[in-house]
C-alpha cells in the first residue's frame, strides 16, 4: 500500500480502534461516558467474539502502515504503537485458542460484565433512566449469546473448570434473590429510578431477572454436569497465553515461581518481627491478626466504613499532592462505595469517565459483614484508590490528549496497573504513613497476600512442585485443594474470602501473578532511573512522568521507567 500524505501515525490507528471498539461493545463505551453506549449491552455471541477479532486484525494491518511514516519513531508515537501491537496480539491468541468459549468464573465473565456495567450507567435525569431501561430490555440477548458461546465450547469439548462454573451458579442465584424476598438484583436497582418510568424499569428488570435465572438454570443444569470431569486447572502451554494478556511479557515461568517463594520468605520474617509488637509471643503473624480482628481498631457499619475510607483518601490527597504527586483538581476527586452484593470478595476500583462527570470509585464488597478491622483496610485503601490505583488510571485520562485516547483507557497491562498500585502501597510504608504497628502488620500481611499469589498460582497450574524449604508439603506437587490449605494458613482472610481468592485463579490464571511480579518492574525502574540521575533524582518529577506515559506491558515497562 502506497504511502499517502493523509496515511494515520500509530497514535491517530490506536484512537480510531476505540472508537470502532465502542461500536462494538457498549459497555466499554458506559466505562469512558459515551452517552451514545448507554442503552446498548455487547453481543457476547461466538459471532460477537468473531467481530471483535477482525477488528484486531485489521487496526494491526493499519498499525503496519503507520509505523511506515516519518515520525512514527517518536518517543510518544512508538510507545503507543509498541503498546497497540502487544495488546491486540495478546488478545488475538487468546481469541484464536476459543478461550471465550468457555469463560466461566467469579467476577469476570460477560454475565459479570452484563451487572456491573449498570452501577457506572447515568441515572442523574429521567433520559438517563429511559436508557437504563432500554438496556435492561437488552440483558436477554446478551445473556443468550454468552451462553451460546459457552454451548458452542461444550460442542468443541473446550470446558471451563468446574469449580468456577459452581461458584457462577451460586453468584446467578443471588442475583435473582438477593435478600430472600423473591426480588432480584436488577429490581432492586431500578427502585431509585423516577415514578414516571416505574412501570416500564419494573417490567425491564423483572425480564432481566429472568434472563439471569434463565442463565443459572442452563448453566446448573446442562453446562455443570457436561464439565464435572474437567480439571480445574489449565496445565503450561494454556497458563502461558494467558500470562503474556495479562502482563504483557513473555515471563520465564519457573523464575517468576522461585520469585514469589524468595518473597514469602522475605515477608514471613518481616511478619514476625510486627507481629511480636501487636502480640508479644504469638505463635505466628496470624495469629496476631486474629486479636486484632477481635481487639484491634475497626469501624462498626456500613455507611461508617464507607465514609472512613473516603475520609482515608481524602487524607491521602491532601499530605501527597504537592510533595510527592502534582494532581490535577478533578484528578483528585474520587468516591468510595460500597459493591453490590454477590460480587466477589476483592475491593476493587473503576476508573472516571473520560470528562471526569463521573469519578473514580472504589468499591468494598461487605461480604456481609458490619463490623471491620482498620488493620485490614488501610493499605488496602492505598492500592485501589490514592497512591494506587486512582492516580494512575485517572492520571492517564486527565494527559490522554497528550497521549491516545487508546493509551488512557482500554490499552491497560493488568500488570502495569497492579504493579503500580501494589508499589504504591510500598511507597507509603516508605514515606512513613503506616508506622502503627497494627496497620504495618497488615500491609505486611497484604503484601503477603501478593506472593501466595504468585505461588499458588503458577504452581497450581503448572503443577509444580513444592520446593524442599517450604513449611508445607515439601516436594509434593500443587493442586487447588493444598494452594487454599496453603493460602488459608498464611492469610489474615476469612474463609469465604480465601475460597472466592482460589476460585479467581482458577478463572483468570495468569492475572494474579502480575500484582508482585508488576511490583518488582516498577521499583526496578525506579531503581535505574535514580542511578541515572544521582543526587539530582527527583521523586515528585519521576512519579508524575511515569504516570503520564500510559499503559506500557512489562516488557516495556522498566525500559522506559529507567530514561526519566
Amino acid at each position: 500500500m502506497s504511502e499517502t500524505k493523509s496515511s494515520p501515525l500509530p497514535r491517530e490507528v490506536a484512537d480510531a480502534y476505540v472508537d470502532e471498539l465502542v461500536a462494538l461493545d457498549p459497555v466499554t463505551g458506559t466505562y469512558l461516558g459515551v452517552a451514545e453506549s448507554a442503552r446498548r449491552l455487547p453481543d457476547f455471541s461466538p459471532e460477537g467474539q468473531e467481530a471483535l477479532a477482525r477488528l484486531a486484525r485489521d487496526t494491526l494491518a493499519r498499525l503496519d502502515e503507520a509505523e511506515r511514516r516519518p515520525g512514527a519513531d517518536s518517543d510518544v508515537e512508538r510507545r503507543c504503537a509498541r503498546l497497540l501491537r502487544e495488546r491486540l496480539s495478546a488478545e488475538l491468541a487468546v481469541h484464536e485458542a476459543e478461550e471465550g468459549l468457555r469463560a466461566v468464573g467469579n467476577m469476570s465473565t460477560p454475565a459479570h460484565h452484563v451487572r456491573a456495567v449498570f452501577t457506572v450507567t447515568p441515572t442523574a435525569t429521567d433520559e438517563d433512566w429511559a436508557a437504563v431501561a432500554e438496556r435492561l430490555r437488552a440483558v436477554p440477548a446478551a445473556l443468550a449469546g454468552y451462553r451460546a458461546s459457552l454451548a458452542l465450547g461444550l460442542e468443541r469439548k473446550l470446558y471451563g473448570p468446574p469449580r468456577p462454573t459452581a461458584t457462577l451458579v451460586a453468584q446467578l442465584t443471588e442475583w435473582t434473590d438477593t435478600d430472600g424476598s423473591g426480588r432480584g438484583w436488577f429490581e432492586d436497582f431500578v427502585a431509585g429510578g423516577p415514578e414516571a418510568l416505574r412501570a416500564e424499569l419494573d417490567e425491564a428488570a423483572r425480564g432481566a431477572t429472568a434472563a439471569v435465572a434463565g442463565l443459572r438454570d442452563w448453566v446448573r443444569e446442562v453446562y455443570a454436569p457436561a464439565v464435572e470431569d474437567a480439571p480445574d486447572t489449565v496445565g503450561r502451554e494454556r497458563y502461558a497465553r494467558w500470562s503474556r494478556y495479562f502482563n504483557g511479557t513473555d515471563l520465564d515461568l519457573d523464575e517468576a515461581y522461585a520469585y514469589g517463594w524468595s518473597e514469602y520468605h522475605r515477608l514471613l520474617a518481616e511478619m514476625e518481627q510486627e507481629a511480636a509488637k501487636v502480640l508479644p509471643g504469638a505463635a505466628t503473624p496470624w495469629a496476631a491478626l486474629a486479636h486484632l480482628d477481635e481487639h484491634g481498631r475497626h469501624i462498626e457499619g456500613v455507611d461508617e466504613v464507607r465514609d472512613w475510607l473516603q475520609g482515608l483518601m481524602d487524607e491521602a490527597i491532601e499530605k501527597l499532592d504537592g510533595t510527592h504527586f502534582e494532581l490535577a483538581e478533578r484528578v483528585r476527586r474520587v468516591e468510595s462505595r460500597i459493591a453490590p452484593p454477590g460480587s466477589a470478595a476483592a475491593p476493587y476500583y473503576t476508573g472516571p469517565s473520560e470528562d471526569f462527570s463521573r469519578p473514580g470509585r472504589t468499591w468494598l464488597p461487605t461480604m456481609g459483614a458490619t463490623r471491620f478491622p482498620v488493620y485490614d483496610l488501610v493499605s488496602t485503601w492505598y492500592h485501589e484508590g490514592v497512591p494506587g490505583h486512582h492516580l494512575q488510571l485517572a492520571q492517564w485520562v486527565h494527559v490522554a490528549q497528550d497521549l491516545s485516547r487508546y493509551q488512557a483507557t482500554v490499552g491497560i497491562v493488568s500488570a502495569n496497573a497492579e504493579g503500580w498500585a501494589l508499589y504504591a502501597e510500598r511507597l507509603m510504608d516508605e514515606l512513613g504513613f503506616l508506622t502503627d504497628a497494627e496497620q504495618r502488620l497488615g500491609y505486611l500481611d497484604a503484601q503477603m497476600m501478593r506472593a501466595l499469589r504468585v505461588i499458588v498460582d503458577i504452581g497450581m497450574h503448572l503443577e509444580l512442585p513444592i520446593p524442599a524449604d517450604s513449611p508445607f508439603h515439601p516436594g509434593e506437587r500443587w493442586t487447588p485443594g493444598l494452594a487454599e490449605e496453603f493460602f488459608g494458613a498464611h492469610s489474615s482472610r476469612p474463609a469465604d474470602f480465601v475460597t472466592s481468592e482460589l476460585t479467581r485463579y482458577l478463572s483468570i490464571p495468569g492475572q494474579a501473578i502480575g500484582y508482585k511480579l508488576g511490583e518488582r518492574a516498577w521499583l526496578l525502574g525506579r531503581e535505574k532511573a535514580r542511578a541515572r540521575h544521582g543526587d539530582a533524582f527527583d521523586l515528585k518529577a519521576w512519579h508524575m512522568a511515569a504516570l503520564s506515559q500510559g499503559s506500557l506491558g512489562l516488557d516495556d515497562l522498566v525500559d522506559e521507567l529507567a530514561r526519566l
